[in-house]
């Protein structure tokens, strides 16, 4: 089966993308580590010896940034549906964050310690249908939104990838509800026409 035209065209993009090719140069798992890495820039996302937790975090960029910032006092949790392949000092746990059995399997790994930053770059297999998609994409950012309400300690950030458009406005109130501060970027890493954002919830309530 041929190609579509577009198709071709996003392969062409993606092959000369300058944060691909940076990433293959620099040993990342995905361009969207270079997202994580502006955003910490910015926000000061980690310090030596925290806990964070990588929620869909195959193929692992993400974690590899992040295990890098916390250094050997920390501890960095990934955890996926689908396998990833290990990444040292990152503890990987296959299986669906919001299944009450493997939260549970989580939390006994996690022991008396508390969480102090939620990552989540999750994104749902795209349908086509962009009503759909978009559902699919806010249900998904209320998951991780519930996972960190339950783990992080106070005053515990949490960033998370939502896509603007129906239910966006709401799922940010939900966020302001739950953390003192909540702002909105846009790193230079997302293609400009993606209407991919990320939250960044600062100070979780008590």
């Amino acid at each position: 089966m041929k190609r579509s035209k577009t198709s071709k065209s996003w392969m062409m993009e993606h092959v000369n993308d300058p944060f691909v090719q940076r990433a293959k140069t620099e040993g990342m798992r995905a361009r969207a580590a270079y997202k994580l890495m502006e955003i910490d820039e910015k926000d000061k996302l980690f310090r030596s010896g925290m806990t964070v937790v990588d929620l869909g975090a195959a193929p692992g960029s993400w974690s590899q940034v992040a295990v890098g910032k916390v250094g050997g006092a920390g501890r960095v949790f990934a955890l996926d549906l689908l396998p990833m392949e290990p990444i040292p000092g990152v503890h990987f746990m296959q299986g669906d964050f919001h299944d009450d059995a493997f939260v549970e399997a989580f939390e006994v790994q996690l022991g008396d310690g508390q969480v102090d930053l939620v990552l989540s770059d999750i994104a749902p297999n795209i349908s086509g249908i962009p009503s759909s998609d978009q559902a699919r994409s806010i249900h998904l950012a209320e998951l991780a939104l519930d996972f960190a309400a339950r783990h992080l300690a106070a005053n515990g950030r949490f960033l998370v990838k939502v896509f603007q458009g129906e239910g966006f406005d709401d799922y940010r109130k939900a966020m302001g509800e739950a953390f003192r501060s909540v702002v909105v970027r846009k790193p230079q890493a997302s293609r400009g026409r993606s209407a991919e954002v990320y939250l960044l919830g600062t100070g979780k309530r008590s």
